[in-house]
């Protein structure tokens, strides 16, 4: 059995934040405010991988992140 968790084959591949309920996902996922999103947007671009890090949150989470 491994460590590391397997990524959602349906989630998104990229973190888009161009529209407001993207915003929203994104925000739930790794419960933090949008505006924390968007600055890890800007700083390490949209790759899910680099916005976990720059966060401090895994990639893909273990529990699904905030998404119920």
């Amino acid at each position: 059995m491994t460590d590391s968790p397997t990524p959602d084959p349906h989630a998104p591949k990229t973190v888009n934040v161009a529209e407001p309920w993207t915003r929203a996902y994104w925000a739930r996922y790794f419960e933090v405010p949008v505006e924390e999103i968007e600055a890890a947007v800007a700083a390490v671009g949209e790759a899910p991988s680099a916005v976990a890090a720059r966060l401090g949150k895994t990639w893909p989470s273990r529990d699904g992140g905030g998404i119920v």
